[in-house]
Parts: structure tokens; C-alpha cells; sequence
């Protein structure tokens, strides 16, 4: 599907608060409603708008750090990995990468002390890299 200026526009609005009014995003793309409406279900319908989020406030959540973790399995022991990451609900991301590392994740959590009883079950089955995030300068930013 081509996407023109208008729909990219409309994803980038739509990205920055998917809760905007379709009468205040028509206003800002300079289209009617109902036609911003059928953009908005064109892009739906075509797989570029996959869904409507929230974003969280983890420190208001009582997740006041995040740390990036890279994970690599020991031989033999990918599926094994996979589904440890999988079933740990302190996992907010994870990405299958190439390189030296088969995971990128990203994890909340509560205090430094969380880390060593999420991460000492992998150590067996896995080498892991952490990092503790400072700071996001950018997040989820849209390529549009």
C-alpha cells in the first residue's frame, strides 16, 4: 500500500496520543472527519495501524529502573532461553538478534536487588550481559 504526506501525518498524531479525537486530528491533517475516519480504517485495514496502546508510567507502577539485557544461550539450550524469557513477567521486550547475543530484552525493575534472583535461574543455560538504563533520550519513534 502508498501511503501519501497526509497519512504519514496521521500516523505520526496518532503515535504521539492515540486517544486524540478524530475531529481535532482531521483539523491538524486538514481533512473532514469522515474522511479522516476511512484513512485511519484504510491504515488499519492494511496492516500499517496494528492497534491503539497505552504508555505506562513503570516508576508510578513501582518500576522506578530498567535494565537491558543480553542473553546467550549456552549450545543447545536456545528453546530452553526462549521460554525462560518468555515465562518471566519482568521482561518488558525482547528481540531475537544476530551477533554474539541470540536475545535483546528489556527489563523492569523494582530495585538493583531485583536483578540477581530474575537472572541467577539463566546463569545455567546462559551467558547475560546487563546494563541498567539511565535515561531514554527517545522511544518508539515512527520512521514516517
Amino acid at each position: 500500500m502508498n501511503i501519501d504526506e497526509t497519512d504519514r501525518l496521521i500516523v505520526r498524531l496518532l503515535s504521539e496520543n492515540a486517544r486524540m479525537p478524530v475531529s481535532e486530528l482531521a483539523k491538524k491533517v486538514g481533512l473532514s472527519g469522515p474522511s479522516t475516519s476511512e484513512r485511519i480504517r484504510r491504515l488499519e485495514n492494511n496492516g500499517i495501524i496494528s492497534g491503539f496502546t497505552v504508555e505506562l508510567d513503570l516508576a508510578a507502577l513501582g518500576f522506578p529502573l530498567q535494565a537491558i539485557v543480553r542473553i546467550k544461550p549456552r549450545p543447545g539450550n536456545m528453546h530452553i532461553v526462549e521460554d525462560m524469557i518468555l515465562n518471566e513477567p519482568g521482561f518488558l521486550d525482547c528481540d531475537k538478534v544476530t551477533g554474539d547475543d541470540c536475545f535483546v530484552t528489556r527489563l523492569a525493575l523494582r530495585s538493583i536487588a531485583d536483578l540477581d534472583p530474575i537472572l541467577l535461574p539463566f546463569h545455567e543455560k546462559a551467558e547475560t550481559n546487563t546494563a541498567i538504563i539511565k535515561s531514554s533520550p527517545f522511544r518508539g519513534r515512527i520512521p514516517v
